[in-house]
C-alpha cells in the first residue's frame, strides 16, 4: 500500500509540474514608459517630483503563487523642479555618490493574478534605500492586455525612521515620510 501511495504522489507531482512551468511568466519593465512619482508634504508647501526607473524584471507564476526579480531606480535621477533642492537631496539626503540605486525585490504576493484584465495583489519584498534593506508590502493594481502589462502601486516610505537625514531647516519643515506613486509598464511573456 505504501508503494502504491508513493507512486500515486509521484505521478501527481509529475503531472502538475509541467502545468506549473507553463504558468511561469516574465515581466520586462520598459524604463522609458515607467515612472516613480513622489510627494513630500511640508508646513508651507508640498514638493512633487519624479525618479527614473533604471531597469526591472519580475518573474511570477500565478499557479504556484511565486514571484522574484527586482526593480531598480536611479537614486540620482530625482527631479522636483528645483535644481538646488535636487542637488541637496542627492548629496545630503540620498547620498547618491555612495548609494546610486534604490531597489525593490519582491519575495511573495497575496491575491490572484488573472491571465488578462485587471488584478489586485499585495506584493511583499525587500526595499533597499541608502544601502539598507527594509521589509515592505505594496498594494498593486495589475492590468494585462495581451503581452502588455502595467503595474501601479502607492506606498509610503518613512525615510527619517529608516535613517536618512531630515531636510527640514529653520521654520521650513517637511514630513518625515514621503508618498510614492509607482507605475511600471512593459511586456509579459512566457518564462519557460
Amino acid at each position: 500500500m505504501k508503494t502504491y501511495t508513493v507512486a500515486l504522489m509521484m505521478g501527481l507531482l509529475l503531472a502538475v509540474a509541467p502545468a506549473a512551468r507553463a504558468q511561469q511568466r516574465k515581466f520586462e519593465v520598459n524604463p522609458a514608459a515607467s515612472q516613480v512619482s513622489f510627494l513630500l508634504g511640508g508646513n508651507t508647501h508640498h514638493v512633487n517630483g519624479t525618479f527614473h526607473v533604471q531597469s526591472g524584471e519580475i518573474d511570477f507564476n500565478p499557479a504556484a503563487r511565486t514571484i522574484s526579480g527586482s526593480v531598480v531606480v536611479a537614486a540620482g535621477s530625482g527631479d522636483s523642479g528645483d535644481k538646488s533642492r535636487d542637488k541637496k537631496m542627492d548629496s545630503e539626503v540620498l547620498n547618491v555618490a555612495q548609494f546610486a540605486e534604490i531597489t525593490f525585490a519582491p519575495k511573495s504576493y497575496q491575491g490572484t493574478i488573472a491571465p488578462s484584465g485587471d488584478s489586485t495583489i499585495q506584493v511583499s519584498g525587500i526595499f533597499t534605500l541608502h544601502g539598507t534593506p527594509h521589509d515592505l508590502t505594496v498594494p498593486m493594481q495589475i492590468h494585462i492586455d495581451g503581452t502588455a502589462l502595467t503595474a501601479k502601486g502607492k506606498f509610503t516610505v518613512p525615510y527619517v525612521k529608516w535613517g536618512l537625514k531630515d531636510p527640514s531647516i529653520f521654520i521650513l519643515k517637511v514630513a518625515k515620510v514621503v508618498d510614492i506613486d509607482l507605475t511600471l509598464t512593459g511586456t509579459v511573456s512566457s518564462g519557460n
